[in-house]
């Protein structure tokens, strides 16, 4: 028997957020998984639906110690349906680069200056880079479309 024949399987979820990535210079949002490799599933436990379950292809075994699966809390059901939900509001800018990374600027007045981040500001989608200018070094706010990271 599949899931669609266990109605004690009420609800399966696989918790996902958007996040924006910066590809080929441009923006662009994607969806990702919250908890790559795991599914959650809403359902009353016995023998016959542990079976179900452990019977899926891909399935590999249920979170929990030994054989015997460990149901969430509810506080952490909350919590995982309370971060789907915040994260569909508004995707999040997903930070390409860190502090003290080595990145080049590839677009914009300093094209081909290399530098290192001091600072990223998710937010606005920018991030501070130290580059040297006349033998001295100064620090430029750019875009992240504008760089490339080492």
């Amino acid at each position: 028997p599949g899931v669609d024949q266990a109605p004690e399987i009420r609800q399966v979820l696989v918790p996902t957020h958007e996040v924006v990535e910066i590809r080929k210079g441009k923006r662009v949002t994607v969806t990702k998984r919250l908890y790559p490799g795991y599914v959650l599933v809403e359902m009353l436990l016995n023998e016959r639906t542990q079976h179900v379950i452990n019977n899926i292809q891909g399935v590999i075994k249920f979170v929990g110690q030994g054989k015997a699966p460990q149901p969430l809390r509810e506080d952490e059901i909350n919590k995982i349906l309370g971060v789907e939900e915040e994260k569909e509001d508004e995707p999040q800018e997903e930070i390409p680069f860190h502090i003290d990374q080595v990145v080049e600027v590839i677009q914009g007045p300093f094209t081909d200056f290399s530098g290192t981040v001091q600072e990223v500001y998710p937010d606005k989608g920018k991030v501070k880079v130290e580059v040297s200018l006349f033998g001295r070094p100064t620090a430029v706010e750019l875009d992240y479309t504008d760089l490339q990271g080492f």
